[in-house]
């Protein structure tokens, strides 16, 4: 008894000074106070006069004899400890026909320390919505006999007490507990009959053991028992709060075009690889013409003269454009397309005017977020924005088809920057 006692000293100890490590790094988000209400049954165990025995208590069901009675109030300076005080009635009588008759009232008072054994272990969520409170402190009682000689006089001793609390959550703030705690007194003058006494010079060691049922209630602003309170540290939330700024500086770092851009800084991800580009990821253009001066390089310059421009490069071109390669994108939800990427307008503009006989379709796409019959009618319409563009451009009408290719499922819909690479209109030569 000693030992667990000692064991019970030296954890709340620990977790005082876990409080103090750890107070700082924790949100005050949890209810500390809370009030307790217990009832059942209490056992003196020693000392008794010879002759008389200890009592017994009868059983909770059936013939109830009810002998002890309890409330408190709890109050944690952290998660894990705290403080309550109590004021308990016993009622020690004998109900047995192998001890002669006795009855002694007990007015007890405790100061105990609390710890909250679910958290001290870091078994909480495991345990749900159990848990377990280990409890000890100092106390000090008024015993009154009420039979006998000795009846209406009164000593107060006073001495130890430790238990063990486990406890269940019926509601949000409500629980119900089951509690075992022993007392062990260190001045004690008083048997536990009330019929025989020490004297002041001889001190008794007495002791004795309550088992009850009851309840507590939590309160505060949290709409939960403080007891099984989501605790949340602050480092970790600002580990996790950095953890996530590094995916999003990870994502941000993606260059869907391998044009050594960051996609966020690129203004054209959809470049044509191996095609030089500057520090904003825009195809190098220094012309104007649409065309980057790479590709204009590698077609010897001659796509926008119409007459030196010969059969083979005419289809190399024509490739180049049925190819996808030629495009004009689209932000999120957008029907206009983006101030950086009307660069594919121009280049069929220009193709068109060197091509009289020429007529193209213009084919919009959309991502995939969103319900597919709008995604239809978002791509038809980007479509036929562009073939507006290149009619007031001087384009005749039925030179331009407008082809709606609705969703676009070939990129992961969950990344924005893949996204952005199928939100664009394309062009097919005929």
């Amino acid at each position: 008894m000693k030992n667990f006692f000692s064991l019970l000293l030296t954890l709340s100890f620990w977790a005082s000074i876990a409080q103090d490590n750890t107070e700082s790094e924790i949100n005050d988000v949890y209810n500390k106070w809370s009030f307790e209400f217990n009832f059942g049954q209490s056992k003196g165990i020693k000392p008794y006069s010879e002759g008389y025995f200890a009592s017994h208590p009868g059983k909770f069901f059936g013939g109830v004899t009810l002998n002890h009675f309890s409330g408190g109030a709890r109050y944690m300076f952290s998660p894990k400890f705290g403080l309550k005080a109590d004021l308990a009635y016993d009622r020690l009588e004998n109900l047995s026909d192998k001890s002669l008759d006795f009855e002694l009232q007990q007015i007890r008072f405790g100061i105990q320390g609390v710890i909250n054994g679910a958290r001290l272990f870091d078994i909480q969520e495991k345990l749900g919505r159990f848990s377990f409170l280990f409890h000890g402190g100092f106390q000090v009682a008024q015993m009154i006999p009420q039979m006998g000689p000795l009846k209406g006089r009164d000593e107060w001793n006073g001495g130890l007490m430790f238990g063990l609390t486990p406890e269940f959550r019926v509601s949000k703030n409500l629980a119900v507990n089951f509690d075992l705690t022993i007392l062990s007194n260190v001045r004690q003058h008083f048997n536990w009959d009330g019929m025989e006494y020490s004297a002041d010079n001889n001190n008794l060691a007495g002791s004795m053991y309550t088992t009850s049922l009851g309840i507590s209630y939590s309160f505060g602003s949290e709409k939960v028992h403080g007891d099984w309170a989501v605790i949340r540290n602050k480092q970790l939330e600002e580990i996790k709060a950095l953890e996530k700024r590094v995916g999003e500086i990870e994502n941000n770092m993606n260059d869907s075009d391998q044009d050594g851009v960051p996609d966020y800084l690129d203004a054209e991800p959809n470049s044509i690889a191996g095609v030089a580009v500057d520090t904003k990821g825009r195809m190098i253009d220094l012309n104007k013409n649409g065309v980057p001066d790479e590709l204009e390089r590698y077609l010897n310059n001659t796509y926008t003269s119409k007459e030196t421009l010969i059969e083979s490069q005419k289809e190399t071109i024509k490739q180049f454009i049925n190819d996808g390669y030629v495009a004009t994108y689209f932000d999120f939800n957008k029907t206009q397309p983006t101030n950086v990427s009307t660069e594919g307008i121009d280049f069929i503009l220009t193709y068109l005017r060197n091509n009289p006989t020429a007529t193209v379709d213009i084919i919009g796409h959309a991502d995939e977020i969103g319900k597919t019959p709008y995604n239809d009618k978002l791509a038809n319409t980007r479509a036929t924005n562009v073939k507006n563009i290149l009619m007031k451009a001087g384009i005749a009408e039925n030179r331009l088809n407008v082809i709606s290719a609705g969703e676009d499922t070939s990129v992961d819909k969950d990344s924005v920057g893949a996204r952005r690479l199928v939100r664009r209109v394309t062009f097919k030569v005929k």
